[in-house]
């Protein structure tokens, strides 16, 4: 092909958690552009490594940045997890003690916008496209670039499914799938000492990673971002469904982001990233030890032990299942698609079980939340089972 003049150079980058599917869309990306006479770089750690680039041709920028070729990719291209790797990085909110070395002289506030020379190494690198691929965090950035000039399509990505505008984001039926499994491997154990099985799973704002489970008849029950519940009726609820399980057990999915009736969010660690988030963890262990101590309350004063498990980086690890592999596929072609036409300022979606585009600024004009009137009997602390037809094939999404 090096008889073939260059149609441009396309930039590639994956930001925020990594999930299953992310080296199917750098695979796909890459493969077509260079049949179809583009150069594509590769950059390192997210948003990170346009933010610690160099400017000079005889510094090592290996560490930001590589020159993707079809091996490269197609050895990648089969594997969970990013082989570009990835940050939380911000680069228009960089803490002082993140900023790189050689730019502190120029930039010594708190918070430092590192924009200008993210665009200077854009323009550095010859950079005439650029895909990032991330959850609204990451994608909220690409806004900003787009804001400013660059040509930028995005891809979602997030296993929390909480992406707007699109019905389906990389890394979201891979967690669904692990999560079913792991529950049903967890459930032997349960069922086994006749206890509670506490489970948490990932999802900051939005409930989808408990939700959809459940609904494919993982747990009894599940507690969710949108909805602060009760200790009590959640207990209630689980001694009953324990009562009438011939094993003698019952399973609550409990989202990250859950929260009591009257309180906020459970967190790991107040140390914020750049995108203002606090690590969540700990919802799991505290329901756990209220549904011990409130358990005799429902069970003629019986107390009921838990098993107690957070699910975390084992929904996120390993290989992607086939919809991570086919729709990250499609994705990276839909990109080169609206490149070849000389479109940009697009998210790349599924709506309705078809391929499309919407404007980039969907990211970060609305919030996709599960809809709890429509989907969440709060009640019953679980999904509601009607109104299926003529539904995505995840069933709740973007209104």
């Amino acid at each position: 092909m090096s008889h073939i003049k260059s149609k441009g150079t396309i930039g590639i980058l994956t930001g925020g958690g990594d999930v299953p599917g992310l080296n199917p869309a750098i695979r796909a990306v890459t493969i077509r552009a260079l049949r179809e006479g583009y150069k594509v770089i590769g950059i390192r750690k997210g948003w990170s490594g346009l933010v610690s680039m160099v400017r000079n041709k005889d510094h090592d920028n290996s560490e930001n940045y590589l020159h993707l070729t079809e091996e490269i990719v197609n050895r990648a291209g089969r594997t969970g997890g990013t082989f570009l790797h990835s940050s939380r990085t911000r680069p228009s909110h960089v803490p002082r003690a993140s900023v790189p070395e050689f730019l502190r002289e120029t930039y010594n506030q708190d918070i430092n916008d590192l924009t200008p020379e993210v665009l200077k190494n854009l323009e550095w690198l010859g950079i005439d496209f650029m895909i990032p691929i991330g959850g609204d965090d990451t994608l909220s950035y690409g806004v900003h670039l787009f804001q400013k000039g660059v040509k930028v399509i995005a891809i979602p990505k997030t296993m929390d499914n909480d992406v707007p505008g699109t019905d389906y984001c990389i890394g979201f039926s891979t967690c669904v799938s692990r999560t079913i499994s792991l529950v049903n491997t967890l459930r032997t154990s349960a069922g086994s000492h006749e206890r509670f099985l506490v489970v948490e799973v990932f999802g900051r704002y939005a409930g989808f990673t408990a939700m959809l489970p459940t609904m494919a008849g993982a747990a009894n029950r599940c507690v969710i971002p949108e909805w602060k519940f009760n200790i009590e009726r959640l207990t209630e609820l689980l001694v009953a469904d324990r009562k009438n399980n011939p094993s003698k057990y019952s399973i609550v999915l409990v989202s990250e982001g859950a929260s009591f009736e009257g309180e906020e969010m459970v967190y790991e660690s107040a140390e914020k990233d750049m995108f203002g988030h606090a690590k969540l963890g700990g919802i799991g262990d505290m329901v756990a030890s209220k549904l011990k101590d409130l358990s005799p309350k429902f069970n003629r004063g019986r107390k009921i032990d838990c098993i107690n498990q957070r699910l975390g980086y084992l929904v996120r690890g390993g290989d992607p299942d086939a919809v991570d592999s086919i729709v990250p596929m499609a994705y990276g072609n839909l990109a080169l698609d609206l490149i070849m036409q000389g479109i940009h300022g697009r998210l790349v979606v599924l709506k309705n079980g078809r391929y499309d585009n919407l404007p980039i600024e969907v990211v970060t004009s609305t919030k996709k939340l599960v809809n709890v009137e429509k989907y969440y009997n709060t009640e019953r602390l679980r999904p509601h089972y009607h109104s299926f037809e003529m539904r995505p094939q995840f069933i709740m999404t973007s209104e």
